[in-house]
């Protein structure tokens, strides 16, 4: 029900930096509702896993479109909305990686 996942990339720093770790519920979307600014894990058929913020959500809420905090973000603009059958799941916990402090 719960997944430890390692940020990778930088598509959504400063808050969520390459090395962080993540905590996501997989808890069925019926019980852990998807709102506009959650952050989500999800499985994309070309890019692998991705972690990005909830931009919109459909009408229906059948598809939902996220977004990196960069205009270089693999996001909607290079692939759309994705299916709520690929989301992994939320984000409710943020780990930061220790800084190297030498």
């Amino acid at each position: 029900m719960f997944r430890f996942i390692k940020v990778a990339g930088d598509s959504l720093s400063p808050e969520y930096n390459d090395g962080d770790f993540v905590l996501i519920a997989k808890i069925p979307i019926i019980l852990l509702k998807i709102h506009v600014g959650d952050i989500v894990v999800f499985e994309h058929p070309h890019y692998g896993q991705l972690i990005k913020k909830v931009d919109q959500i459909s009408e229906h809420e059948d598809k939902i479109f996220v977004i990196g905090n960069h205009d270089n973000s693999v996001d909607i603009r290079e692939f759309g909305a994705i299916s709520r059958k690929n989301i992994l799941g939320k984000v409710i916990w943020h780990i930061k990686k220790p800084n190297d402090q030498h």
